[in-house]
């Protein structure tokens, strides 16, 4: 059997085998200025065809779009795409050093959004509707609906709405994958229901994509497989980290306000946050599970432990090696995993209901507990809020987690005066936890909170001028004591010196 036979055997809905063209020709097809929804979360099951195509049209031709994904892209899309002027506007979520320094000079007009509400604000009109939508699928059945690869993202919604549809067929996806997906539209507000999940567990939708098959305006074949994660292993500060968050936890079950199985976990991406769910491998935890946006290799090595016993999710990015592994043994963790789009994923009222404990990382944080998780020196975007923020307001316990510094002899301090940029306000953190210790902000008024911060989660190298500066504060008053003149001075130090340090 040929490759292209064996592509044509996923295509269960005849009519679409008569639209089948090349991603080239395919790119053709997206207008100029056009508003594009395309599949992809966190590099997984994302446009790894006709985006690429697209961003080689526009490297000869005057063309350029708005894309709106789940969140991050794979392979070189995003960069290929800024770097060919092909992109107007971008949303809501991204990772890619090439396209960060085109949004960072302000080339390209980038939204930072929560990852729950980008559907939201589609289906209110506060952003323009899509005119096409790139979707990959595993497979298409029999009528028409497509059957999605490593994660769902917006996709569902987006072939739901979009005029005009592009498929994927991705032919390095066995189609054993087919079961794991959950896909469901939420009816506009005020008419919207209840989302009914009240365990990890339980399925809401329907295992494919609904679509009206005649919006559908090309099919392309495709074999590649999804970009793989890069994670570095555990160091001595993650590991420390990981420590202190589990020694909270076992502190947790002893007081009796949670069990050895906790509460389903979620962990933002990323080597801190995996790092610290590895270390659930070697706690006294058992029967765990997990109501996240993205499952990375940990989950799926306390999978194979049996220390996690579920996992609900909106993409799979995981390593090489682990992406090897989870397709040829999907089969083994099919009963254990379910796939979601990312407005029920990161739903808030489920999020609430479900009483999630949820772990992410933080850039920076600062003496009260506000967190910066978005900025390099209050300006410059890193990646994006992505769902840090639907889980931190509505978390059972809000986590973020970071070093206490780093870079050459520990130049940056990640514990400051303020914070250059507020993502999570010290209303919606409750724990915070460096390589040098933990903070239980819980019941505390911003004076407390800042001695406990300063007490556990400081470097040494930045404790006394950090317990300096509160002290100074303390006595010009105040209910969150500040010295607005040297509030910066960390950050403006660094610049002018290259070191947060005074020597």
């Amino acid at each position: 059997m040929t490759k292209e036979d064996s592509h044509l055997e996923r295509i269960k809905f005849n009519p679409y085998k008569d639209k089948i063209i090349s991603a080239a020709e395919a790119a053709l097809l997206i207008p100029d200025q056009a508003v594009v929804g395309a599949s992809g979360f966190t590099k997984a099951g994302d446009s790894k065809s006709v985006l690429p195509a697209f961003a080689e049209r526009a490297a000869k031709e005057n063309v350029a779009i708005t894309l709106i994904t789940g969140a991050s892209l794979g392979q070189t899309t995003d960069a290929d795409l800024a770097n060919n002027n092909a992109l107007i506007k971008r949303m809501p979520f991204q990772a890619d050093s090439i396209l960060r320094k085109s949004i960072n000079e302000g080339k390209v007009k980038y939204v930072d959004q929560h990852l729950s509400e980008t559907i939201e604000q589609l289906q209110e009109g506060h952003i323009p509707q899509v005119d096409i939508a790139i979707i990959e699928a595993t497979y298409i059945d029999q009528n028409g609906y497509i059957i999605p690869t490593t994660s769902i993202g917006n996709s569902a919604y987006f072939a739901t709405v979009a005029p005009k549809i592009i498929i994927e067929v991705n032919n390095a996806i066995p189609i054993s994958i087919c079961g794991i997906h959950d896909n469901c539209v939420p009816l506009e507000q005020p008419r919207r229901a209840a989302i009914p999940i009240h365990n990890v567990k339980d399925k809401i939708g329907e295992s494919f994509i609904r679509l009206n098959p005649e919006n559908v305006i090309a099919v392309v074949l495709s074999n590649i497989e999804d970009t793989p994660a890069q994670l570095s292993e555990p160091d001595e500060k993650t590991i420390a980290i990981s420590k202190h968050l589990l020694h909270f936890f076992e502190q947790e079950v002893k007081k009796g306000k949670l069990t050895y199985s906790l509460l389903p976990l979620q962990a933002g991406i990323g080597k801190v946050a995996n790092a610290v769910l590895t270390g659930f491998l070697h706690g006294p935890f058992e029967n765990l599970t997990m109501y996240s946006e993205v499952l990375q290799d940990s989950t799926f090595e306390l999978i194979d432990s049996g220390k996690m016993t579920f996992a609900s999710g909106s993409s799979i990015t995981v390593t090489q090696e682990c992406y090897s592994r989870l397709l040829q043994n999907i089969d083994q963790y099919k009963d254990k995993l379910i796939l979601r789009p990312q407005n029920i994923s990161n739903a808030p009222e489920v999020i609430r209901r479900l009483g999630i404990i949820a772990i992410n990382t933080a850039i920076e944080f600062d003496i009260y507990g506000n967190v910066n998780s978005t900025h390099i020196g209050g300006n410059k975007m890193m990646n994006g809020i992505g769902g840090s923020g639907d889980f931190a307001r509505n978390a059972y316990l809000s986590i973020f987690v970071t070093q206490a510094a780093s870079k050459n002899n520990n130049a940056i301090s990640h514990v400051l005066p303020m914070v250059s940029h507020v993502d999570h306000t010290e209303h919606d953190v409750d724990i915070l936890v460096t390589d040098q210790g933990l903070a239980d902000l819980r019941g505390l008024s911003p004076r407390e909170r800042a001695e406990v911060i300063i007490n556990n989660c400081v470097h040494p190298d930045y404790k006394e001028e950090l317990k300096d500066y509160f002290e100074r504060a303390k006595k010009q008053g105040g209910h969150t004591p500040h010295l607005l003149e040297e509030a910066f001075k960390f950050h403006i130090r660094f610049k002018e010196t290259g070191t947060m340090k005074t020597k």
